[in-house]
């Protein structure tokens, strides 16, 4: 990046400087010929009127070496702001030195001027003052192209810094994203004592959990569609009758198979594997794993209750030919049953959903109010206490017939309901059209089983 104007300038500058050079050899040339003649620079043969043009221009040539003395020494002056950073002690020495020599010329021309000794021959003086103004300029115009290329690469060093920061930052926020991904918002369990449990902490671990189960849902997707599974066959397999408003609102049904399985006997202690234990014994058995490597520790403690939960969810999630389309063989199924555990990113991915769901489940036999599950069955009402909509998409408005009796229900559970005491964790629920619906009343005690 550089000034448009100062390249021109330059250019300008110098082609002018030429030019004055130029006229000088010629104005030159012309002295000496009239030297010859006898005719002397600077004085005329008409009397009074020629020593008045005389003075006139001689005051000309005075103001001209002013003016020249005084850009002389505004280059001088720059070249030393210049030098002052970075220091450069000789620069300063000579710019200082060019300084001083103008305003002794500047002094020499007051004293000549005030004594009317000014011995000059215009045209040369004018000339020279001209040549001496632009090679000031010309220096002065280097200097300020010097400045900007000094600001350009101070900026280009702000701007690499600022991007270095930048993907600082950007790491810095996927590692913290990967950390959060990973664990969720447990670290507010970290001085926490079990004591001090509350509905808000079931919460945050259950919304922990049901991140999980998107994700996992998203890859097993993919993994049909690589495998070119009928997803709509898939579908009805889940839930027969089911309508959907978006093909893309798929994917509730298969969250709501997972959280279904995974839920699977959830009210019972044997859930987690860990049988009559204390309420602070389940709390101690959450801390222990809410921020380990899950397969770490299925590998360190193969028999513990947490593998045998991994173990007892995978082979009733996960089809074998589901397995066996998604894989090619069922290897891993093997090695599950066989008490080992897989490396694959599938497997990864449904141990940290599965450890996810084994700590709600420690976090509610920890609290002193009792923890169960409620499902909210097809056909109920829709209610704002008991449930929410997933999607508002889930109301077909545009396809209903105009006029038409239609009452919206729940099609199916996405995620089930949970009581803690008297407290309700709404189930979450995709609500379908029903003509002329017959009155349903929601009925406590659903739990899964």
């Amino acid at each position: 990046m550089k000034p448009r104007s100062a390249p021109n300038n330059g250019t300008h500058n110098k082609n002018k400087l030429a030019r004055t050079f130029q006229r000088v050899i010629n104005l030159r040339t012309a002295s000496k010929i009239a030297s010859t003649n006898g005719v002397g620079i600077g004085t005329y043969s008409h009397g009074d009127d020629g020593d008045d043009v005389k003075r006139k221009a001689g005051l000309k040539a005075l103001i001209a070496m002013v003016f020249a003395s005084v850009t002389s020494i505004k280059a001088a002056y720059a070249e030393l702001q210049m030098a002052q950073h970075p220091y450069d002690g000789e620069a300063i020495q000579v710019a200082d030195q060019a300084v001083v020599e103008q305003l002794k010329v500047l002094s020499e021309l007051k004293y000549k001027f005030l004594k009317q000794d000014l011995d000059l021959s215009p045209q040369v003086t004018l000339m020279l003052a001209e040549i001496q103004e632009q090679q000031s300029m010309m220096r002065t115009y280097d200097i300020t192209i010097k400045n900007l290329e000094s600001d350009i690469e101070e900026k280009d060093s702000a701007i690499d810094l600022h991007h270095k920061q930048l993907e600082h930052c950007i790491a810095f926020n996927k590692s913290m994203e990967k950390k959060l991904n990973e664990t969720g918002p447990l670290f507010m369990f970290d001085n926490i004592q079990f004591t001090t449990l509350n509905p808000s902490h079931f919460i945050q671990v259950l919304h922990c959990a049901l991140k999980s189960v998107r994700s996992f849902v998203r890859l097993m997707m993919k993994e049909m569609e690589l495998a070119k599974w009928d997803i709509v066959a898939a579908i009805k397999a889940i839930e027969p009758s089911a309508m959907l408003a978006k093909q893309s609102h798929a994917c509730f049904l298969f969250e709501s198979f997972v959280c279904k399985t995974m839920l699977q006997g959830f009210d019972s202690h044997d859930f987690s594997g860990l049988k009559s234990l204390h309420r602070e014994q389940y709390f101690n058995a959450f801390k222990t794993l809410k921020y380990a490597n899950p397969k770490s520790f299925l590998v360190q403690n193969p028999k513990s209750g947490f593998a045998k939960f991994i173990r007892d969810k995978y082979l009733k999630l996960v089809h074998p030919k589901m397995e066996c389309s998604f894989f090619g063989n069922l290897n891993q199924r093997k090695m599950v049953i066989s008490g080992g555990f897989s490396d694959t990113a599938f497997f990864m991915a449904f141990t940290e959903m599965g450890r996810r769901f084994w700590l709600l489940h420690c976090l509610g036999l920890s609290m002193s109010d009792q923890v169960s599950v409620f499902q909210v069955m097809k056909g109920y009402r829709f209610s704002e206490v008991y449930m929410e909509n997933v999607s508002e998409e889930s109301f077909f408005i545009d396809e209903i017939v105009d006029g038409a009796d239609v009452d919206f229900r729940v099609g199916f559970t996405v995620v089930p309901g949970f009581k803690i005491g008297k407290t309700v964790i709404q189930s979450q629920v995709y609500l379908s059209p029903v003509f002329n619906p017959n009155s349903t009343s929601l009925l406590d005690g659903n739990t899964l089983r």
